[in-house]
């Protein structure tokens, strides 16, 4: 809940996301799911991008407007990028309105493609990357935990089988986070 909550409230921050605006959410793990229901509870429209197909069945049970495995149906005021997949950040970014924002949450990306500008960042888009959360942000999220009910997703492994949890998230097959138990 920490980390990850942190995380995810810190990129929340940083996507500039206008009241009753509408939100892309790239990648659903850990941060993501958490992130998903602080906006929901904002009064965000969310609209999740992810692969998994039980991702995209949890953000629909979360309060999601849609889920798809690739665009999502209407154009964003803001977007997240969780997934650490930088051939995303394009579509991520063709995706947005004018003057919309792409938060790139991770510590972690792959290589960005060549982007277009006309296509990618035109009419004012903005990229933004999140380094570091603060002791701020920490007890922004939990003063927003203690008046909210998160419900958080995870798939525990024992200790003993961490090389296996980290080989099912770089797969993909871990829905919500992925937590060692030992």
């Amino acid at each position: 809940m920490l980390c990850a909550g942190i995380i995810g409230y810190r990129a929340l921050k940083r996507a500039c996301v206008p009241d009753s605006g509408r939100l892309g959410i790239y990648g659903f793990g850990g941060s993501a799911h958490l992130a998903a229901q602080v906006a929901i509870a904002r009064g965000y429209e969310v609209h999740v991008v992810t692969r998994s197909a039980a991702a995209r069945e949890l953000a629909i049970s979360l309060g999601a407007a849609s889920a798809s495995a690739d665009v999502p149906p209407v154009l964003l005021d803001s977007a997240v990028l969780f997934a650490p997949v930088g051939t995303l950040v394009p579509p991520a970014l063709e995706a947005l309105d004018r003057g919309g924002t792409l938060a790139i949450a991770g510590i972690h990306l792959s290589d960005v493609p060549t982007l277009s500008y006309s296509r990618h960042l035109f009419q004012e888009r903005q990229v933004r990357s999140i380094t570091a959360n603060t002791r701020a942000d920490a007890a922004e999220f939990l003063s927003f935990c203690d008046s909210h009910r998160l419900s958080v997703a995870v798939q525990p492994y024992p200790l003993a089988e961490a090389n296996l949890a980290l080989s099912d998230l770089r797969a993909g097959r871990v829905t919500g986070a992925a937590v060692l138990v030992g």
